[in-house]
């Protein structure tokens, strides 16, 4: 049995594949978030989660338990190469926690997941720091940035990965297992839900399951769908949802009725026949990202989302929508995580 502990854990995106399969035990997860470490919980019943800022996270508060594996990654936002990159925001730094905590229970290997933006970070310098710190405490480092949309997910999402072991054994990241011809598209994910208009709401799917994807988010359920309530949205806004053609953006539609503000991804809608762009915290709000529905011309409800990032539909989610939302686009996508495990399977011996 591989022990693993959790750091920065979220909704438990990256847990998941570890989660379901017994050759690993998650002994230990933690968040700074309440609600996240309630969704948390309530999937994951057996796991220690723990409710604290990550400082005060150590060897103590964990158990005496020896741990073979440590996964997680800080909070991406001062990594992203959407917003400030503020290189003084405290959260820029909170990997250094988490280089604490492998100092201090000495796993064998190690997976730290972020953005992209982090390969710039202050031109380089963060990346270096971690990598330094990394080979000091004995890891050999393997690092690759994965697509999810390479590994069956309707989403293009760049991310960063660093595995770590001191085994020195050789690590080999997944072989990608779908190509352009066979990327998974917005209507391939969520086709089976019901159609329902602004500030509408459905309980029952509306179809059984069209593809080997939806059957596999709807595996565990029991024929009730959750969380698909859409947004209230205002009279203009629907406008402009209902204007917008397949993809459509402001551009498309007339002078009249254009937003007077927003960026070159905003009020915009979705390709029906292809994946959707990074999934964030704000997929139900047209205003703040390209999340406007290509069929219903409306915005994304929280399971939409969900499917969008491979969460099955009996997946728990704690919180008010917002708080949904914000752990669904901050996640790993458990589909990933599963290949992720599967990789590290095949290439350590315990």
């Amino acid at each position: 049995m591989i022990n693993v502990v959790d750091l920065f854990c979220g909704a438990g995106g990256l847990s998941y594949g570890f989660h379901k399969d017994p050759n690993f035990n998650i002994v230990f997860a933690n968040d700074v978030d309440n609600n996240v470490v309630d969704t948390y919980k309530v999937n994951h019943p057996n796991v220690k989660t723990v409710w604290s800022n990550i400082s005060e996270v150590n060897k103590e508060i964990i158990g005496d338990i020896k741990v073979d594996m440590v996964i997680g990654g800080p909070p991406c936002q001062t990594f992203s190469t959407i917003g400030k990159r503020n290189g003084n925001d405290g959260r820029t730094y909170l990997f250094r926690e988490y280089i604490r905590i492998l100092k201090e229970l000495k796993p064998k290997f190690f997976i730290f997941e972020n953005v992209k933006g982090l390969l710039s970070m202050n031109k380089g310098k963060i990346l270096k720091e971690m990598i330094f710190a990394f080979n000091d405490l004995g890891y050999s480092i393997d690092m690759e940035v994965l697509d999810a949309v390479n590994y069956g997910i309707p989403q293009y999402r760049e991310r960063v990965f660093i595995v770590g072991n001191n085994v020195k054994k050789q690590f080999n990241f997944p072989k990608k297992t779908h190509n352009e011809k066979g990327y998974l598209s917005f209507y391939d994910a969520v086709s089976d839900l019901p159609s329902i208009s602004v500030n509408d709401s459905s309980v029952k799917y509306s179809k059984e399951p069209m593809n080997d994807y939806q059957k596999l988010l709807r595996k565990n359920t029991n024929g009730s769908l959750t969380e698909h309530e859409s947004p209230n949205n205002g009279d203009n806004l629907v406008q402009i949802m209902r204007a917008l053609p397949d993809g459509g953006t402001p551009m498309d539609i007339p002078k009249e009725i254009r937003p007077a503000s927003g960026y070159a991804n905003t009020y915009c809608k979705l390709w029906k026949n292809k994946p959707v762009p990074t999934v964030t915290r704000n997929f139900s709000t047209p205003s703040s990202s390209r999340c406007i529905h290509p069929i219903d011309s409306r915005a994304l409800t929280t399971r939409e989302g969900a499917r969008l990032q491979s969460f099955p539909d009996d997946y728990i989610f704690c919180g008010s929508r917002g708080s949904k939302n914000l752990q669904i686009g901050n996640a790993v996508p458990p589909i990933l995580s599963i290949v992720l495990k599967n990789s590290i399977l095949e290439s350590f011996v315990f």
